[in-house]
């Protein structure tokens, strides 16, 4: 078991240390400039490593995309009668919005925001992310509600809304010359507001 826990940590060190290299290199050369066996070299991993956390490039840019749809179905399958999945979600989103404040600077204009803001090509897989993320959350919202699929698929599209908002926010900020404390300081009323209005319609 311990060996188990320190391969996974071992793992975890490794696709961290990817994602920030990857992230420094789009934020100095923009995301079309850098090749994967660029960031590879960067990173002192081998190409096909990088591809085994990594699998294509554009998931250098949406690495936490997985993570983020696993922990928002939780929080939806798993909240207490009564509750509306805006409701259950907030902490989490708001807690995603607090995390701008500790950005290293050099790893701001790395982000998918940023990146987003600039570059069609990253604009386009911010979109499709989107997407998906609606998907998954109209999923975990009809497993647990009565509603018809069509509302359900609307009130996932309208949950991943709040990421869109937070990405495109955060983006256009960072392009302006904002810190990730003003950024947060700015955005942070602004998605406590949404999500309020949320509950507020999905009750």
């Amino acid at each position: 078991m311990a060996g188990t826990g320190l391969r996974d940590l071992k793992k975890a060190r490794t696709r961290r240390l990817i994602a920030e290299t990857a992230a420094r290199l789009f934020a100095e050369r923009g995301y079309e400039r850098v090749t994967v066996s660029e960031v590879a070299r960067a990173a002192e991993v081998a190409e096909q490593t990088l591809y085994n956390y990594f699998p294509t490039k554009e998931h250098l840019v949406t690495d936490r995309e997985q993570q983020v749809q696993d922990q928002l179905g939780d929080l939806i399958r798993s909240r207490p009668a009564g509750t509306t999945p805006a409701a259950a979600i907030r902490g989490f989103v708001l807690e995603t919005v607090s995390a701008i404040r500790d950005m290293p600077p050099d790893l701001a204009r790395g982000t998918l925001g940023y990146l987003a803001a600039i570059s069609p090509a990253v604009h386009r897989l911010a979109l499709d992310l989107m997407d998906r993320l609606a998907t998954a959350v109209a999923t975990a919202i009809a497993e647990t509600s009565p509603v018809a699929p069509e509302i359900a698929r609307l009130q996932g599209i309208a949950l991943a809304g709040v990421f869109r908002i937070v990405i495109a926010e955060s983006g256009s900020r960072t392009r302006d010359g904002q810190t990730p404390a003003e950024i947060v300081d700015a955005l942070h009323p602004q998605i406590e507001h949404v999500l309020t209005e949320l509950d507020r319609w999905l009750s």
